[in-house]
């Protein structure tokens, strides 16, 4: 595939399921045999698994939207740099819903293979949208 057809896949990716907050929609982008790295954030080892993280996610911002600000790739490698927003209503990760608006920053580097996300390798500031949720303080706050 070229390296616009990856990139067109990353990006129904990110407007498809995630804009859509359309768990079965990754079936259509997304290998089965998907990996997720998720850096400090753990490993899922295949779909069924990212599935569920992304139905919790939906679950605890369900107003949640991502722009990308860049797609570039070479070869089988796709690195997408973007902005997602949404407003904490649910649980996330033991944290009740605040109900607070919140803007994180990632980038994430995909390998396409056989015309589907075969893998992604995930960085976001989880320490500014848990700093956005009041769990940490910011820089100069009181403890």
């Amino acid at each position: 595939m070229s390296t616009e057809e990856n990139k067109a896949i990353v990006h129904r990716l990110m407007y498809e399921v995630i804009n859509k907050r359309s768990v079965a929609a990754a079936d259509n982008v997304c290998a089965d045999s998907f990996i997720w790295h998720g850096g400090s954030a753990g490993e899922a080892p295949n779909l069924d698994v990212v599935k569920q993280l992304l139905a919790a996610f939906f679950t605890a911002f369900p107003d949640l939207t991502v722009i990308s600000s860049d797609l570039l790739a070479e070869g089988d490698k796709v690195v997408a740099s973007y902005t997602w927003r949404g407003t904490h209503r649910g649980e996330f990760q033991g944290i009740p819903p605040t109900g607070k608006q919140v803007k994180v920053t990632g980038i994430s580097i995909y390998r396409v293979a056989g015309g589907k996300i075969a893998e992604e390798w995930w960085q976001q500031d989880l320490l500014g949208l848990m700093q956005q949720l009041g769990v940490v303080p910011m820089p100069g706050q009181a403890s």
